[in-house]
């Protein structure tokens, strides 16, 4: 851990600032120890706001030591926005997280990676539907990416351990907790040969708010998103729209016009996202970035 690190994790920590107000102050005072560095005048001069004036002053060093002794634990990393390893189809969005927190392979984030989503309250059709396809696109070369909720999530990770085993779970809280407390298996196996990621560092809890900042990252990590089973008014399509507004491909698996769980898949696939019947069909429109 270099003294710089130290500043960025600092900042992470700031009150109520989110990714575009700090990606504008590491710009404006080159870095985030300039920011720390500026001083009062500077910093009114902005306009900031009391909480955030007033933790500048007193930062939480106590906080970013113990982010410190998380990262020194083995295949623990941290990948901020001017790291090498940064990946760069997230550098590439509408206010990237401006660190990210990983656990386990940090290297796949730079891998050709497919979302994969869908509802929470899925069929157990839909479920096998999402474990065969992850199972089957990892072998064709995809890291799937996804976020680690129950029903269509979960079962998508566990179909991609069950290929490569090469996946990414985006979450929305701190590593070092696990949410849904019932994935602490699945959790753990994801660390051994691929990577729980988070751009909230560790200790902090999870927020609704967290989840659409999550899903961006699900999104811009990946070249397209895949949606099996999502009701009209699913918080998966989140996932989608960040990926749309992102410039990504939009793939959608149809199903029965009597279930109310394909209701939203099928308004995607009117508006012009893929129909998808088999896992070659992604590939097909994905090819170019493979050969």
């Amino acid at each position: 851990m270099n003294q710089s690190e130290e500043y960025w994790l600092a900042l992470a920590r700031a009150p109520g600032l989110r990714p575009a107000h700090f990606i504008h102050l590491i710009n404006r005072f080159g870095g985030p120890r300039g920011v720390f560095e500026a001083g009062r005048w500077e910093w009114h001069a902005l306009r900031l706001k009391r909480d955030l004036l007033k933790y500048l002053q007193n930062p939480n060093w106590h906080a970013v030591e113990n982010d410190m002794h998380w990262l020194a634990q083995p295949g623990n990393h941290l990948l901020t926005l001017d790291h090498p390893d940064y990946p760069p189809l997230l550098r590439e969005i509408h206010h990237p997280p401006p660190l990210l927190f990983v656990q386990g392979d940090s290297a796949l984030l730079k891998t050709k990676q497919l979302a994969m989503v869908g509802t929470r309250y899925s069929s157990r059709e839909g479920e096998q539907t999402a474990r065969e396809f992850a199972e089957y696109l990892s072998h064709l070369g995809f890291t799937i990416t996804s976020g680690m909720a129950y029903g269509i999530e979960g079962a998508s990770l566990w179909g991609a351990l069950a290929g490569t085993g090469k996946t990414i779970a985006v979450a929305g809280r701190g590593l070092d907790q696990i949410y849904p407390t019932k994935h602490h298996d699945l959790a753990h196996r994801i660390t051994q040969t691929g990577a729980l990621v988070s751009e909230f560092p560790p200790g902090t809890p999870v927020k609704r708010d967290h989840f659409p900042r999550r899903s961006r990252i699900v999104s811009g990590l990946s070249l397209g998103t895949l949606v099996i089973e999502a009701p009209k008014y699913s918080t998966a399509l989140h996932t989608v729209y960040f990926a749309l507004e992102q410039g990504r491909e939009v793939f959608a698996v149809p199903g029965s016009i009597h279930s109310p769980l394909v209701k939203g898949s099928h308004k995607l696939i009117k508006e012009g996202a893929k129909l998808v019947e088999t896992p070659e069909d992604i590939l097909e429109e994905l090819q170019i970035y493979f050969f």
